[in-house]
């Protein structure tokens, strides 16, 4: 155990997690709230989905470019107060939000209100200075699932928006945001690494020798997974109304609890998670996210099909579709693996980069956080190009296909290095058998 996490009592690391991941969970219900919001300022706006699409996905671009340097500054200053400042600037551009009339001003709304989501690389910096490596996984993995504020967005803002309109949305969230930030300020403490620093005199990390890592190729693989388990769930998240109120021909109600059957479990479990990674190792539930992940969107791709088969004696018609309740099933499911990846990324940050938990966690967060950007834009264009509601789910079997490629192959040349022996050995045991017969035949 550090020096910095000596004095450090079970009662300070629960205050400091559990505070953090109440902050957290605001924070994600205020950056998710276009996802509601939108459809009603679609409708107004009269918007097409690729217009609609960028409209959701705005304010994810701020959170996830804000992750680097806010994620450094948390480092460099303590994440108390930075994460303090985040909360309250998102509380105001929220509020502000209110005053949007024309598309471009909405657009530059949800970028303001977008910072809200950099609090997530804020959070990571300032829990794990609470805990040793060993509990550090656990630890991020109830802090992570503070995404479930997406389903509180979700199952909360429909009956306010129906009852008072979006602006009363945007009002309510604004001042429950403002409100977290103060209770946070009062009740939470500096983290234990910065208390040492400024016993010992220490000056912070430079801003050059915090990017180093940034130099691994390591580091942009920890990415992509990060693009499609937490940018893949955002991109979800915002989406899925929308998918549903079209696909299905739901009201937006409806639509908004179905969605938090996506997004409870990839956000709950997400503790799970970090716990499986912390006693099995992060690379197994990589791989069990990713093969399950793969199979659950090439099965949700399949579109609304009919078919005709030339029989004999006629015509034969099938018609596959995957209904309401398969659907549900689907996502739940690929909700809550993508929830045990997330947790299993994060714990390799502080395992690999003890010392750059802010930059390399920043980074990690942005590139997903970009993917919550990128993925809502496509899906919308890919619905105007295409004219098939679950193009979406094409796109992200790609996605989750390559990630699990690189994966195993970057393992696969990392053992062959470590263990160079596995280049002249085979999982056949009939081969092994066989090559052992012709050294004896030739004996």
């Amino acid at each position: 155990m550090s020096q910095s996490l000596q004095a450090v009592t079970h009662g300070q690391q629960q205050r400091a997690l559990w505070l953090s991941t109440f902050a957290f969970t605001v924070c994600f219900a205020v950056w998710m709230i276009f996802s509601i919001i939108g459809i009603q300022i679609s409708a107004q706006l009269g918007l097409n989905d690729t217009q609609f699409g960028l409209l959701i996905a705005t304010p994810v671009l701020t959170g996830s470019l804000s992750r680097v340097f806010l994620g450094i500054w948390a480092d460099q200053f303590g994440g108390r107060k930075v994460l303090v400042l985040v909360m309250l600037c998102g509380a105001v551009a929220t509020w502000m939000l209110t005053y949007a009339h024309t598309y471009p001003q909405f657009l530059f709304a949800a970028l303001c209100v977008g910072i809200a989501g950099g609090s997530f690389s804020v959070g990571v910096a300032y829990v794990s200075k609470w805990f040793p490596v060993s509990k550090q996984g656990t630890a991020l993995g109830i802090f992570g699932a503070g995404n479930i504020g997406s389903a509180v967005t979700k199952l909360l803002a429909p009956m306010v928006m129906v009852a008072a309109g979006w602006t009363m949305v945007a009002k309510i969230w604004a001042v429950g945001l403002a409100v977290a930030a103060v209770l946070f300020y009062l009740f939470s403490k500096e983290d234990p690494q910065l208390e040492q620093r400024r016993r010992d005199g220490v000056k912070p990390m430079p801003f050059s020798e915090q990017m180093a890592p940034l130099k691994n190729l390591q580091v942009w693989r920890f990415s992509l997974y990060y693009f499609f388990v937490f940018g893949g769930f955002v991109a979800l998240a915002l989406w899925l109304p929308h998918y549903l109120v079209g696909a299905y021909g739901m009201d937006v109600a409806t639509a908004g609890m179905l969605a938090a059957c996506y997004s409870i479990p990839a956000s709950l479990f997400r503790v799970v998670g970090g716990w499986l990674s912390d006693r099995i190792g992060a690379r197994r539930v990589m791989y069990w996210t990713f093969s399950v992940s793969v199979i659950c969107t090439f099965l949700l791709a399949y579109p609304d099909t009919e078919y005709v088969v030339k029989g004999i004696n006629g015509e034969l018609r099938f018609h596959l579709a995957i209904g309401v309740t398969l659907f549900t099933v689907l996502v739940f499911v690929l909700g809550f693996f993508m929830s045990l990846g997330k947790a299993a990324v994060y714990k390799h940050i502080p395992v690999y980069y003890p010392h750059h938990v802010g930059a390399v966690g920043g980074v990690v967060g942005m590139i997903g956080g970009l993917g919550g950007f990128i993925l809502p834009i496509a899906f919308g264009a890919l619905n105007d190009a295409v004219g098939i509601w679950s193009s979406c789910f094409m796109l992200l079997f790609v996605v989750v296909a390559a990630a699990l490629a690189w994966m195993h192959f970057a393992i696969r040349r990392m053992e062959r290095r470590h263990f160079p022996q596995l280049d002249g050995e085979t999982d056949l045991p009939e081969a092994i058998d066989a090559g052992a017969a012709e050294k004896l035949r030739r004996v």
